[in-house]
């Protein structure tokens, strides 16, 4: 007989990545993208898997950080996520960061020339028909509305929603590198990078840090619509201006901290400093790391050449911001991500309150191995909750509060305690090695079974 295909709803990271889970054992796949027959806020193309706030993975050391052992893990799943962020990859400290634009392409590339993806351009506005016998719903935080109504309708429940901000690029060339200078913080070299890896613009004077401060502070924000305005933020991507009114030295000790850092110019560390982050693979474009922001475009410009270095920035982006939504994951799915009140639905990627491009990712894939399981007639075996996978399945499902639920990001705060009483960097390595090897044991167990 043939093969009923799995339907995936979106095709941003975790649509793209549980598409590829699924056709490597054989099932077919078709992937709808409502792109570009309806366009979203926030994406520029029409291509699948497209970063939009950041192009940053974030840190790529996978013995010391929850994130980099995400990576790790995702690695010996024949992730497509990560096997594209590896290739297009540019030089970002100790953290993987990728040209967007390529990435977005060689995803997009792998998928739609695969034999057993079809692809559908449109909006699917509802929810799907009953003869999708399993379906993925990866549509990510810009849910197109009648979809969102339909799942509200569905569940009976309140959307949660939170704005998502981001930062601003800009050209390498405008930058005044008699003024910046190359430096990862505490030089360390990362996947494709030297240890240098980093534009930092310095605040030498504090007076001139502050006089900063004070126009973030007062300069002219966007408006928003009245559905949006209680709309709270998600607490790891504040608007700079935002974190500027808790307090004045909010952003010295955030992302603009200088630890790590000495400025060559003066050589003592600077009060304050602003680090941009390669964009691209030709090193031409630049990302302002942190500085997401809700300030309207004249002001961005005004403000921002207020920084040391960029006097004279020209911007190939200015910075915006967009609603993001997601659902209530631990009263509202089962412990693999399929919906109580309707089991042939799943769900993935950050629509499920998991928050960042790598959990997103992580996300697809369980869900894209969960439904092919369940098609092949195989027992639906989830990862250990001792892994990063699994840590972060299980906040998502059962392990958060459902009153409380807010997106989350992988953290070693979500693993299970370890059996020693271990300190120190020994602690985290305990945590990493202790999850790979756990995870070997749930991938071996997955080819076995597929």
């Amino acid at each position: 007989m043939k093969q009923k295909p799995i339907h995936i709803i979106g095709a941003g990271m975790a649509g793209s990545e549980a598409a590829w889970q699924i056709v490597q054992v054989g099932i077919p796949v078709v992937l709808h993208e409502m792109r570009p027959v309806k366009k979203t806020e926030a994406h520029s193309t029409e291509n699948f898997a497209e970063l939009v706030c950041s192009n940053s993975f974030r840190s790529d050391d996978f013995e010391n950080n929850a994130v980099g052992l995400l990576h790790e893990e995702m690695r010996r799943a024949n992730s497509l996520i990560m096997a594209s962020g590896d290739r297009h990859k540019v030089p970002a400290g100790s953290a993987l960061a990728v040209d967007r634009d390529l990435f977005s392409q060689d995803v997009t590339e792998k998928l739609k020339s695969h034999p057993l993806i079809s692809v559908e351009r449109g909006e699917i506005a509802g929810l799907p028909p009953a003869e999708w016998e399993s379906v993925i719903i990866a549509t990510g935080p810009l849910t197109s509305p009648a979809l969102s109504q339909a799942i509200l309708e569905l569940t009976n429940e309140q959307s949660l929603a939170f704005f998502d901000a981001i930062a601003p690029i800009v050209f390498k060339e405008s930058i005044n590198m008699e003024k910046a200078w190359f430096q990862s913080r505490y030089d360390k070299p990362g996947p494709g990078g030297t240890g240098k890896d980093y534009i930092n613009c310095g605040f030498d004077l504090k007076e001139d840090y502050y006089a900063f401060i004070d126009a973030l502070m007062a300069a002219e924000k966007t408006e928003f619509k009245e559905w949006e305005k209680n709309t709270p933020y998600f607490e790891g991507c504040l608007p700079i201006e935002v974190m500027a009114e808790r307090g004045k030295d909010t952003l010295r000790f955030g992302p603009m901290k200088p630890v790590g850092l000495m400025d060559p110019n003066t050589g003592r560390r600077p009060w304050a400093v602003v680090q941009l982050r390669q964009d691209n693979a030709l090193g031409t474009l630049y990302n302002i790391v942190g500085f997401q922001t809700k300030l309207k475009y004249g002001e961005q410009s005004r403000i921002f050449r207020m920084i040391p270095g960029l006097e004279n920035a020209e911007f190939a982006r200015l910075g915006g911001i967009h609603r993001n939504t997601f659902i209530n994951s631990p009263k509202l799915l089962d412990s693999v991500l399929r919906m109580k009140a309707r089991p042939s639905l799943r769900f993935a990627g950050q629509i499920t309150g998991c928050e960042g491009y790598v959990e997103s990712a992580a996300v697809g894939l369980m869900a894209g191995r969960f439904a092919a399981a369940e098609v092949l007639g195989q027992p639906v075996q989830t990862p250990p909750v001792t892994t990063a996978m699994g840590a972060l399945l299980n906040h998502i499902t059962t392990g958060a509060n459902a009153e409380t639920f807010q997106p989350m990001n992988v953290n070693f705060g979500l693993f299970p305690p370890l059996a020693e009483d271990i300190h120190g960097k020994d602690r985290k390595k305990a945590y990493t090695s202790r999850a790979l090897a756990d995870f070997d044991g749930w991938v071996k167990g997955w080819k076995k079974a597929a």
